[in-house]
C-alpha cells in the first residue's frame, strides 16, 4: 500500500506537470506553411497564455506570487505557513496550477499520505511530528517573527533535535579550543548544534547560530569567529599565538577560507574550505531529509518524553442545525499533577492549554489557547488535592472527521501532556428521533438571563459541568443531562407524547425505575432538554449502569442511550467542589 501510494502520488504530480499546457512539456513546433498567422490570431494566442495554469513552461517568480495572491486563506496559509520548509519546487508548482478547492483537498491530503512512514495506520506520524516541531519552534525561537521562519526554526523543522546542543545564551567570557586557536575572548550569544547523521549530507555536522544583535535573532553562521565580541578590538581577545608574537589579529581578515578565526597551529590547508561551508549551509535549509522508519523511534521517544502531564478528556455532541453541531471539549485533569507554590498562604498553580482542530487533509478549523489558574488557601490545600480540575471549550463544527490536537503544559515544572485523537462529529438527521450524548455531571445548575449561552459548561439556560471520570461519591448528586430532538407535535394541540423511562441497574439487579413524560421537561419546538440531578445517598458503593429510554408516541419512534457509573463512599477529606 505504501508503494502503490507513493507511485499515485507521483503519477499524479507528474500528470499535472507534463500534460499539454503545462509545465514539463515542450511545445511541438508550429507545422509548415503556418507562418502566415495573422496578427490577430497572435494577439488572441498571446493573450491566452497570460493565465499561469496554461502556460507550458516553468512558473516565473511573478507568476508564482500572482498564484498565491489567488489562493484562499486556508490554502495560503497552508503552502505558506505549514509546509514551506518540506513542499518540493515541483509539489508547489502543481499545487498552483490547481484551480477549484476540492482538487486542492486531494493534493493535500496525498501530500501527507505519500510522506507517511506507516500508511496502513490512522496515524501519521510524519505530518503529526512535522506539526509538534513548528508548534515548538515558535514557542522556543520566535524573534519578532515567528520561530518556524527563524534559522534554528527551520532547522529544528526540517532536521529535528540535534543530538548535542553546546549553548551560551548570554555569551561573555569565552575560552576556545585548540583547534579555534586558543586564548580567552568574550562572545556574543551563541549556539552549536551537533547532528551524529543527516541524512543525504552526512556524519557529524555541526551547525554554529550567533546572536551578534542580542535581540535573540540567532542567524546559521558559515564564519566560526563572527561570534567573538572582540574581533574588530586592537589587542582584545587574542588567541595564543597572537599572544606569543606567532600571529598577527590582522592575519584574521585575510584569511583564505572566509573566516575571521584566529590563525591555529592545528589549522590544516583545505580542511576549512570555504566552498563546503556554504554548500553544507545551503543543503541543511533546501534538501528536507527523507522519511525513514528511524524517525517512527524519534516520534515514539518525543511523545514519551513530552507527555509527562497525564489528564483526560472527552468531547460531547449537540445539535445547532442539521449542518452545525456543538461540540463541547472538556479536560480534567487531577490536582495531584500540577506543581504548585506557596506565597502568602496561597497555593497556586497554573496550566497554559493550546488545542487545534484540523481536517484529515491538514487543513486547520480552529485553535484556542487559554490559561488556567488554580489557587487554594492553606488551610483548604490538602482537601482540594484529591479533587480535579475541569475546562471546557464549546466549538461549532459541520459534520465530519477532523482531528484534534490537545497540549497542556504546568507554567511551574515545565511538564507538558499531549493528546491526539480522531473526533467524528455527527450529523442529526431530520425526521428521525435523535439525541445528544448523555452527559453525567457533578452539578447542574440555572445561569442568570444575563449568561445564558455564554461560558464554559453552559448549555442554553442551564451550567452542566461533566464528571469524565463518571465516579460520584454516595453524598453527591449526580447530573444527567440530554437533548431529545425530532419529536412529533401534535398539529392541533401542538404538544408532544413523549415518555422518558429512567432506569438504573448494578449487575442484574434493578434498583431504580421511575418513568416521566414530556411535560415535565422543557421543550422547544420539536426539541426537548432533559437536566435531572439524582442523589446519590440510598446507592452502596459499586458500579451501575444508567439506560434513558426514550418513547414518542405520537411518531411511534423510540430509542435509549446508556451510560456507566461508579458510585463511591462519602469522603470526609473532600473539598467542595470547584
Amino acid at each position: 500500500m505504501k508503494l502503490l501510494s507513493r507511485l499515485a502520488w507521483m503519477g499524479f504530480v507528474s500528470s499535472i506537470l507534463l500534460v499539454p499546457g503545462l509545465m514539463g512539456q515542450t511545445p511541438p513546433p508550429p507545422p509548415p506553411g503556418n507562418s502566415g498567422q495573422s496578427d490577430k490570431d497572435k494577439q488572441a494566442q498571446n493573450k491566452n497564455n497570460k493565465d499561469p495554469r496554461q502556460q507550458n513552461t516553468r512558473l516565473t517568480k511573478d507568476q508564482i506570487r500572482k498564484l498565491e495572491k489567488e489562493l484562499g486563506n486556508a490554502y495560503k496559509e497552508w503552502l505558506e505557513g505549514e509546509v514551506p520548509l518540506i513542499i518540493t519546487d515541483a509539489e508547489k508548482e502543481a499545487f498552483l496550477r490547481l484551480s477549484t478547492n476540492e482538487e486542492r483537498e486531494q493534493f493535500i491530503e496525498q501530500f501527507w499520505l505519500q510522506r507517511d512512514p506507516t500508511p496502513d495506520t490512522p496515524e501519521n506520524e510524519f505530518k503529526e511530528e512535522h506539526y509538534r516541531r513548528i508548534a515548538y519552534a515558535n514557542e522556543h525561537y520566535a524573534s519578532g517573527i515567528p520561530g518556524w521562519k527563524t534559522d534554528r526554526g527551520r532547522i529544528y523543522i526540517i532536521w529535528g533535535k540535534a543530538d548535542t546542543i553546546d549553548s551560551h545564551p548570554a555569551g561573555g567570557p569565552y575560552h576556545r579550543t585548540n583547534e579555534e586557536g586558543g586564548g580567552s575572548t568574550s562572545t556574543f550569544p551563541f549556539e552549536v548544534w551537533h547532528y551524529n547523521y543527516l541524512d543525504g549530507i552526512g556524519n557529524n555536522i555541526n551547525l554554529e547560530f550567533v546572536d551578534p544583535s542580542g535581540s535573540n535573532e540567532y542567524h546559521l553562521t558559515t564564519d566560526p569567529g563572527e561570534k567573538d565580541a572582540l574581533l574588530h578590538i586592537p589587542g582584545a581577545g587574542l588567541s595564543e599565538m597572537e599572544m606569543y608574537g606567532e600571529a598577527s589579529k590582522t592575519q584574521r581578515f585575510n584569511r583564505p577560507d572566509g573566516t575571521t578565526s584566529p590563525v591555529s597551529m592545528y589549522d590544516v590547508p583545505g580542511k576549512n574550505n570555504e566552498f563546503d561551508r556554504y554548500q553544507l549551509a545551503y543543503k541543511v535549509f533546501i534538501a528536507p531529509p527523507p522519511v525513514k522508519n528511524k524517525d517512527l523511534l524519534e516520534v515514539v521517544t518525543a511523545r514519551i518524553v513530552r507527555n509527562q502531564l497525564p489528564f483526560n478528556y472527552h468531547f460531547d455532541f449537540l445539535k445547532i442545525t442539521t449542518g452545525s453541531v456543538m461540540v463541547p471539549i472538556t479536560v480534567q485533569i487531577a490536582n495531584r499533577q500540577l506543581t504548585f507554590q506557596e506565597k502568602d498562604g496561597v497555593h497556586s498553580a497554573q496550566l497554559n492549554l493550546f488545542a487545534r482542530i484540523s481536517t484529515l487533509s491538514g487543513r486547520v478549523v480552529q485553535t484556542f489557547e487559554d490559561t488556567i489558574s488554580k489557587d487554594f488557601p492553606d488551610s483548604l490545600f490538602q482537601k482540594y488535592l484529591t479533587r480535579q480540575s475541569v475546562y471546557q471549550k464549546i466549538v461549532p463544527l459541520r459534520p465530519g472527521l477532523y482531528k484534534l490536537d490537545i497540549v497542556l503544559k504546568d507554567v511551574q515544572s515545565g511538564n507538558v501532556g499531549v493528546i491526539n485523537t480522531g473526533l467524528q462529529v455527527p450529523r442529526f438527521e431530520e425526521e428521525k428521533l435523535d439525541t445528544s450524548t448523555l452527559i453525567l455531571a457533578d452539578d447542574i445548575q440555572s445561569v442568570p438571563a444575563n449568561q445564558v449561552g455564554i461560558g464554559q459548561f453552559v448549555l442554553g439556560e442551564v451550567k452542566v459541568r461533566p464528571e469524565l471520570s463518571h465516579e460520584f461519591f454516595s453524598d453527591q448528586k449526580m447530573g444527567m443531562y440530554l437533548q431529545i430532538y425530532n419529536i412529533k407535535v401534535d398539529e392541533t394541540t401542538h404538544k408532544s407524547n413523549v415518555t422518558v423511562r429512567f432506569r438504573i441497574t448494578r449487575g442484574d439487579q434493578e434498583v431504580f425505575n421511575t418513568t416521566e413524560t414530556s411535560e415535565e421537561f422543557r421543550q422547544t419546538g420539536d426539541e426537548l432538554t432533559i437536566h435531572n440531578l439524582l442523589p446519590l445517598a440510598t446507592f452502596a458503593p459499586g458500579k451501575y449502569k444508567l439506560q434513558i429510554i426514550i418513547n414518542d408516541q405520537l411518531a411511534n419512534q423510540s430509542l435509549t442511550r446508556e451510560a456507566e457509573f461508579t458510585v463511591k463512599p462519602p469522603a470526609q477529606t473532600r473539598a467542595a467542589a470547584n
